[in-house]
């Protein structure tokens, strides 16, 4: 026979362990926060743009859509060269950078709109000024080794990157993150809250018994505090001799 469980019981159980629950979402929240303002470290993002469009002999030439779409075609292409070693070793050369250009392509994130000529090179690291030097150098190595790569020559560039006096990180988010921490804690405090109801095998009411045993429950004793017991709380019922009269001795208690 399958048991089933009713909304008064799932409420009982989340009752019981409610300081438990709130205590793990505290507790994550709280985690989650110290690891966002004070183990992660900030990542700061700069951009830089440049345009693919036609080259400089076909400039005097109908600019037709034939010419656009293969422009954009072309793109695919150089979101993969843009990250290969043969721009981004000039670009650690230039820089100085202490890391390899496999590091350096983790760094770069090269986008670009569906059908638009406009490709857009990301960087995110620690520090917002060395993100922008890196973008605007990358772009910049590009443009120039280009033409001797894919024998065109129809890259501009559209805009540089640049630092903003007050740049914000774009990681972390600790808002998100204790949002996030908040949630969780609260699912896994009303799991292990069941959880624990569940391994719970202890006989607290008569529905118990019944259950265990499978017999009836013929009556049950209430607990009496120490309050109750108290004599004061009981009348001593007079004796009557066998005169019909009462005792001297218990007229003073009467």
């Amino acid at each position: 026979m399958e048991e089933t469980i009713s909304l008064k019981e799932i409420f009982e159980v989340i009752k019981k362990r409610l300081l438990m629950i709130i205590g793990l979402i505290i507790a994550a929240a709280l985690l989650a926060a110290i690891i966002s303002y004070f183990i992660i470290t900030p990542t700061y993002e700069s951009s830089s743009q440049f345009i693919v469009n036609q080259s400089e002999e076909s400039s005097a030439d109908v600019y037709n859509v034939n010419d656009i779409r293969t422009n954009v075609e072309m793109i695919n292409t150089y979101n993969v060269i843009i990250k290969s070693p043969a721009i981004l070793d000039d670009v650690v050369k230039e820089l100085n950078l202490p890391f390899e250009a496999k590091t350096l392509s983790d760094k770069l994130q090269v986008s670009s709109e569906q059908d638009s000529q406009v490709v857009t090179v990301t960087v995110a690291d620690p520090d917002p000024d060395m993100a922008t030097k890196i973008a605007n150098t990358t772009v910049g190595i590009f443009q120039t080794e280009i033409p001797e790569i894919m024998n065109v020559d129809n890259v501009n560039i559209l805009s540089e990157a640049e630092t903003l006096p007050d740049q914000s990180p774009v990681a972390p988010k600790p808002l998100l993150n204790i949002a996030i921490a908040i949630v969780l804690g609260g699912m896994i405090g009303v799991g292990l809250a069941f959880l624990l109801e569940y391994l719970d095998n202890t006989v607290k009411t008569e529905e118990d018994i019944e259950k265990k045993l499978g017999l009836p429950v013929l009556g049950s004793i209430s607990t009496i505090s120490d309050r109750d017991a108290r004599p004061s709380h009981f009348k001593t019922q007079p004796q009557v001799s066998k005169r019909g009269g009462i005792n001297d001795s218990q007229k003073k208690s009467v």
